[in-house]
């Protein structure tokens, strides 16, 4: 995996070239070119890299690939898409959503009064909304002001009592009223971890009867001309394409026979979200079993045939798929602050005038190892180990002498591992394994990777340069939190190697891919900290530029966001420290100026890194 799985997860958005990975656009920058900028102004902590091209990319893609299914299989319906605003609500992502989809009046969904608001103030009046979820009153009032004000509306019921909702609205106010839309309760489940969003368990829908009954009321009041669409959703990251198959027969033939009911203004299916992306880096574990060509091909054609066989127009249809038009867009990028062997480092080894006969015979293994005796010498290495380890104990020689075995053997070890690189043995690799590094990062798992902790949602991960070497240690990821959950541990079955590097002396930068689904709205401030510094990043033909800088909130603006008064605090530690009587009027000046530039800081690690 020296490409760390490039050519599964990357879709051809990245590429690795002098040793370093660069994004495959324009004039093609290295993201270790774009992070060292940044941090040339004092910037400490992870960096969150957005890139508007890729959100630009994934919309074309989704478009350009329904469009041509249509062509194929001379459906007469549209193509429709909106983004769902619960995968990523962040201004800089949402503005870059809007103005990307423009061309293709891609819309927005809302499944809450806030994202409704939001999706009113963001989604041009050409653009459709949609609006799922449960609603009360107030939301579904929200709903008769969008149709008021000229927006595309549809509100997706979810149970009778919201349309009885809506029929009362709709009485007592003059306010014109939005499009409705049925969420039908398929019997049809999906797969993968969210495979419980259908099936007759799922959380929303309506029932076979429930929708009959949705029709009469409907109808009672004078409404029915306002349902326009049914909609589905069989759950997000589908890993297999055979339930959506199963789910769009279904749901095509509730379509055809609701229009055979008298709904003549059904005019849409809303397949809901669900298009996979792919997070993983081993050709043995894919995400999914399909491409958006498949995607795309089988709802047209499967709609289509439903429809012609029951002599039924064929509907617009929508989709709401949301991880895959934002997931790969953003990049975390984070510095490593420390290697947990350092301490085996050769210049720390402290030899006496007269060493113990097996430490000078770990000095002459490790100054003597060639590729052809590396493994006579390794087995000589370990066994020597052992048997210090049981003089140390039996008080025959010191901790000094086990310290220099212990960094002579790991040495040994590290030296076999590069020297047999291109032809490892079994042995060597069992090695890996046990002596894992660790790479303390500067990040929080908890704030900026949430769903590997809650739900062991791998990402991509990688180091942004060094790639021209063989990474060849075992490695955990140990975030900064004081949790024994903030770990990506090693999986032997899902290696991540990385490089052995000085950290004393030099970077060593690793970047997580596809983030921009879900992880920052799931996000949370463990130990207080907070979302990293977030940037915009335009690739140009000559260059690129970076814009839109949301800075990470410093201690006070963190403490302040759950409830602490800043300036009480502010006050009680600058009292503290003038009331000392330890110090002097010029230490305590000193001190204070320490304080504030502390407390004005993001609460990330601050170190050479």
């Amino acid at each position: 995996m020296n490409n760390f799985g490039l050519n599964i997860w990357a879709n051809k958005n990245f590429i690795i070239e002098d040793g370093e990975i660069k994004l495959n656009y324009k004039s093609m920058p290295s993201l270790l070119e774009i992070a060292n900028e940044i941090r040339s102004n004092n910037v400490k902590g992870p960096l969150l890299l957005r890139f508007p091209h890729l959100i630009k990319r994934q919309i074309k893609t989704l478009y350009s690939y329904f469009y041509k299914a249509i062509e194929e299989n001379n459906y007469k319906g549209s193509f429709n898409a909106v983004f769902p605003l619960k995968v990523n609500q962040f201004p800089s992502l949402v503005n870059a959503v809007t103005t990307q989809g423009k061309k293709y009046n891609y819309g927005l969904e809302a499944g809450s009064k806030a994202e409704l608001i939001l999706a009113m103030s963001k989604t041009p009046k050409s653009a459709n909304i949609t609006v799922n979820g449960f609603k009360d009153e107030e939301m579904l009032t929200l709903g008769f002001i969008a149709a008021q004000s000229g927006h595309k509306i549809t509100i997706t019921i979810e149970g009778l009592n919201e349309l009885e909702t809506i029929i009362a609205v709709a009485e007592k106010s003059s306010l014109r009223v939005p499009n409705i839309g049925i969420r039908v309760r398929l019997h049809s489940a999906g797969s993968g971890i969210w495979a419980k969003s259908g099936g007759m368990d799922a959380k929303f829908g309506l029932t076979s009867t429930e929708i009959i009954e949705a029709i009469a009321l409907l109808k009672n009041a004078n409404l029915l001309d306002k349902l326009t669409m049914i909609h589905f959703h069989i759950g997000s990251q589908m890993s297999d394409i055979a339930p959506l198959k199963k789910a769009l027969r279904e749901a095509g033939n509730i379509y055809a026979e609701l229009k055979k009911m008298g709904a003549e203004s059904l005019s849409s299916i809303n397949i809901g979200g669900g298009l996979a992306v792919e997070y993983d880096q081993h050709e043995k574990a894919h995400a999914r079993n399909y491409s958006i060509d498949e995607f795309s091909s089988s709802v047209v054609f499967l709609l289509g045939e439903i429809m012609d066989a029951k002599n039924v127009s064929h509907p617009d249809i929508f989709t709401e798929s949301g991880r895959f038009i934002v997931a790969s867009h953003a990049v975390l990028i984070t510095p490593v602050l420390e290697l947990f062997s350092q301490d085996y480092q050769e210049k720390l080894l402290n030899f006496k005038e007269s060493n113990p006969p097996l430490i000078e015979e770990l000095r002459e293994l490790n100054k003597l190892l060639t590729n052809a005796n590396c493994i006579e010498y390794l087995h000589d290495a370990l066994d020597h180990m052992e048997s210090l380890f049981t003089l140390f104990d039996l008080g025959y020689i010191d901790l000094q002498d086990r310290s220099n075995a212990e960094i002579l053997v790991h040495n040994i070890i590290k030296k076999a591992l590069y020297l047999k690189s291109s032809n490892p043995t079994n042995e060597l690799e069992q090695l890996q394994i046990k002596l894992q590094e660790r790479y303390l990062i500067n990040a929080s798992v908890f704030q900026s990777l949430p769903d590997y902790w809650g739900l062991g949602q791998h990402f991509p991960v990688m180091p942004i340069h060094y790639l021209n070497t063989t990474p060849l240690r075992a490695a955990s990821l140990w975030d900064i939190t004081c949790d024994s959950d903030g770990e990506i541990g090693f999986n032997p079955e899902k290696p991540l190697y990385l490089h052995d590097v000085n950290i004393d002396e030099n970077d060593y930068f690793l970047g997580f891919f596809n983030v921009g689904a879900y992880q920052e709205t799931l996000g949370m401030q463990h130990n207080l900290f907070t979302h990293p510094n977030e940037y915009t990043v335009n690739i140009t033909d000559t260059g690129y530029e970076i814009t839109n800088h949301i800075e990470s909130k410093n201690i006070l603006d963190i403490l302040a966001s759950i409830g602490y008064d800043k300036d009480e605090i502010l006050n009680k530690l600058k009292s503290d420290v003038e009331k000392s009587t330890f110090i002097t009027e010029k230490e305590k000046s000193d001190t204070l100026t320490k304080l504030e530039t502390f407390l004005n800081q993001n609460g990330y690690l601050r170190t050479t890194n």
